[in-house]
């Protein structure tokens, strides 16, 4: 009943009722109640349960159901069991539950079930291809994959699993084409990143929402939303529910604050992050490569070329570790502050290289950051990266 709450009357449930939000109502399966309740595989219980969340009373649910008040009544006090697999499979299409939470197996459950386990490893999958330099085909696996859970998500189908199967693809998605894209479209990939937001928050799951707000605010950073990127990243860190999940998060938040020319921020982040990082494992997440290179980005963002020229001369040696397209990343920045000390020979073998690599790896946005870097200084290295782009421009445009 509209309005909060419904009259109860003798044998139905006592309970007091919430107010359901639209959300909690579109998702109400979702719920760790509902996980709890379904578990149990109870009919009464389950139709206590959807009575609550949508305000019915027994009349309306009946009416849903296709059955009087008084047969509710009785199927929820268990005075009625409901044995025929007809009327079973009817109640789990009008309630939006997979058959087997009533003991029907059904092959529409059959292909949900190996929906879910072909989507696990589609994610998976898709983070190794990115993380070896095949962006394009973890975006090409993700598409899909992504479109047919939204759909059932639209359908009604609202069950715990898909929700965070497609919280974590959303994320795989947008992450993907942030390599993929060219800088004046990688909003998109913020866009995508972001969808994930709304089902990590209303799970509460701690872990969750810190990956998802991570995720999310790097892919700001480089739609060069960087106040936006760093109050997510800030959030991340506070949400991470131990000292690994806060480690995955600082660096790419010192990364947001550099460029954001924040350089009190960026000092204070990246003492934390070496210390915490000397403390976790995180071989997994960042490794010496990778956050040199975000130290330097920061130090040239923050005004500091000198500190920047003196780390160049430290650069770590690369190991099997490093993903191809930190390489890529890691020249362009390099060339930069050999610009910086006047070394237009070193920057251009940097460019060269950064560019060569970034066609081979189809990183758009790198190509434009060899533009950027090369400027008027090193006009071959600016033309030979704007060629290239425009050819992957025109290949993608196909």
């Amino acid at each position: 009943m509209a309005g909060g709450g419904i009259v109860t009357r003798p044998g139905e449930d006592t309970l007091p009722l919430p107010q359901p939000s639209a959300q909690h109502a579109q998702w109400h399966w979702a719920t760790p109640q509902a996980h709890l309740v379904l578990a149990t595989a109870d009919l009464a219980g389950i139709l206590r349960f959807y009575r609550r969340v949508h305000g019915l009373n027994q009349t309306a649910l009946g009416a849903l159901l296709g059955y009087d008040k008084t047969y509710i009544s009785a199927l929820e006090l268990g005075k009625r069991a409901l044995d025929d697999i007809g009327s079973r499979r009817r109640i789990c299409e009008a309630l939006r539950l997979s058959p087997h939470v009533l003991g029907i197996t059904d092959p529409a459950d059959t292909d949900h079930r190996a929906m879910l386990q072909f989507g696990e490893s589609t994610v998976r999958l898709a983070e190794i291809a990115r993380q070896s330099g095949h962006a394009s085909e973890a975006v090409s696996e993700l598409w899909p994959l992504v479109a047919r859970l939204e759909a059932r998500v639209d359908d009604g189908h609202t069950e715990r699993d898909v929700l965070h199967l497609l919280a974590r693809a959303r994320v795989g998605l947008g992450v993907a084409l942030g390599n993929v894209l060219p800088e004046e479209r990688l909003a998109t990939a913020a866009h995508w990143t972001a969808k994930s937001l709304k089902i990590a928050e209303y799970f509460a799951d701690p872990r969750m929402t810190s990956y998802v707000l991570r995720m999310h605010g790097n892919e700001l950073r480089k739609a060069k939303l960087r106040g936006a990127a760093v109050q997510r990243l800030c959030r991340a860190a506070a949400t991470a529910p131990d000292d690994c999940a806060r480690a995955a998060v600082l660096p790419l938040l010192a990364r947001a604050a550099g460029a954001l020319g924040n350089s009190g921020l960026f000092d204070r982040v990246m003492r934390e992050s070496d210390a915490l990082l000397d403390r976790v494992d995180h071989t997994s997440l960042f490794n010496p490569f990778s956050l040199h290179e975000i130290r330097l980005r920061g130090l040239v963002s923050t005004g500091r070329p000198d500190g920047a020229m003196r780390l160049v001369e430290q650069s770590p040696t690369p190991t099997t570790v490093v993903a191809p397209q930190w390489r890529v990343i890691e020249l362009v920045t390099v060339a930069n502050v050999q610009l910086l000390a006047e070394d237009r020979s070193g920057a251009a073998q940097s460019l060269d290289i950064a560019t060569r690599e970034a066609v081979t790896q189809r990183l758009p946005h790198q190509l434009q950051r060899v533009m950027r870097t090369a400027g008027a200084r090193l006009p071959s290295q600016h033309a030979a990266a704007s060629q290239s782009l425009d050819r992957i421009r025109s290949e993608m445009a196909a």
